[in-house]
């Protein structure tokens, strides 16, 4: 095994730059160390292919689990004795299939935050009760890697919401639901989760009778809808210029945008003396757009603001000086160079962008055999 030392930390090589190449790889945070497994880099699973950036090598208790008791020792060792920004470790590696569990933990907490639900694309989006139910699981099972505190380590945080929506999914009468749900109010009730509505979860769970009056099968819910739609009507016949934009997935929360391309509108008009960008983002729930930045900007001039609720956003134009463009300005102005940024002002291809959705529709028509419950329930709803 090969470490390198980059920007301060041990890592095998590569590993500190891969967990900045988000959304292509799937980052989870252990004791001592973040892992980065390549999202759609390999056909063989079974060879853990996986960078590892140590943030605390010390705290890295875990590392006999998937190097042996001899390479673990024999890996800080050699951390400890290193003078130069290289270490080389001969005959210790990764036992094979140690990381699979990890990895697939790592898939979830992907599913979690990047997975690109999209009316327009016809994405089904994933149900984040049953997703966060099943992520919780997979970490405790994984006890031994989190000896301490980490970013993806509470199990509380990602049960506590939930107790309502997995006690209403109960009324599905579908048993892998039960099953989970089963499962993950024991693992509250272990870990002591204080959410008020858990006890109300855990007796109907113990009344098989109770279970049977919520059985009335409602259908598939998708946990998302488009707020306010797509209005492609409501430009004026007055505007200056009009275009398109997409919103890039890194630059913005989770859960809040339809993450296919083109879904921002935008037009330059009038408004009485002023000249204003317009700006409407497809929205979906159930996070609300509330406050996410948004600029519009055109060579040397420009307009800042933030979205409503529903994706809107009404920006006053202004030049390099700062002070309101004028309507005779705006119609001598060269606007098809304009960009609207909407989130953090970030690089990012659209052909990452087409890699994950490439990789998320294989999932959902062909479903690994360690897919998570949300992601079979969301194929499920496509037929």
């Amino acid at each position: 095994m090969r470490l390198v030392a980059e920007s301060g930390l041990w890592s095998t090589p590569n590993g500190a730059q891969l967990v900045e190449a988000s959304p292509l790889v799937a980052v989870l945070e252990i004791s001592g160390a973040v892992l980065t497994f390549p999202l759609d880099d390999t056909e063989d699973e079974s060879t853990d292919p996986v960078q590892i950036a140590f943030t605390d090598l010390s705290r890295a208790d875990w590392l006999w689990r998937v190097l042996g008791e001899s390479g673990h020792a024999a890996l800080v060792t050699a951390a400890s004795e290193a003078n130069g920004d290289s270490i080389d470790v001969s005959g210790v590696d990764i036992v094979p299939g140690s990381l699979g569990p990890l990895r697939r933990l790592a898939i979830g907490h992907w599913l979690r935050r990047w997975w690109p639900a999209s009316l327009r694309d016809g994405i089904a989006g994933l149900d984040r009760a049953l997703l966060d139910a099943e992520v919780a699981l997979l970490t405790a099972d994984a006890q031994g890697f989190f000896t301490d505190d980490t970013l993806d380590s509470d199990v509380g945080e990602l049960l506590a919401p939930h107790a309502n929506a997995l006690l209403m999914h109960l009324r599905t009468g579908d048993p892998r639901i039960e099953e989970l749900v089963r499962a993950a109010a024991e693992l509250a009730e272990e870990t002591g989760v204080d959410n008020g509505e858990w006890p109300e979860l855990a007796l109907f769970l113990e009344d098989s009778s109770a279970i049977r009056q919520l059985t009335a099968p409602i259908g598939h819910r998708d946990d998302y809808a488009l707020a306010a739609g797509s209005d492609t009507g409501r430009r004026g016949a007055g505007s200056i210029s009009r275009g398109v934009a997409s919103v890039h997935w890194a630059a913005v929360p989770p859960g809040i945008f339809d993450a296919a391309e083109d879904t921002v509108d935008w037009s330059v008009e009038t408004a009485g003396p002023e000249v204003v960008a317009v700006v409407h983002a497809d929205v979906i729930g159930p996070e609300p757009a509330t406050g996410v930045p948004v600029r519009v900007r055109s060579g040397t001039v420009s307009g800042d603001g933030a979205l409503s609720s529903d994706g809107r956003a009404r920006l006053s134009i202004v030049d390099a000086a700062q002070q309101p463009m004028t309507e005779s300005a705006a119609w001598n102005h060269d606007w098809p160079n304009t960009s609207v940024v909407i989130g953090a002002d970030i690089e990012e291809s659209r052909e990452t962008r087409d890699r994950v959705r490439r990789w998320v529709r294989a999932r959902l028509d062909h479903p690994p055999q360690d897919a998570f419950l949300a992601e079979i329930l969301a194929a499920e709803s496509a037929y």
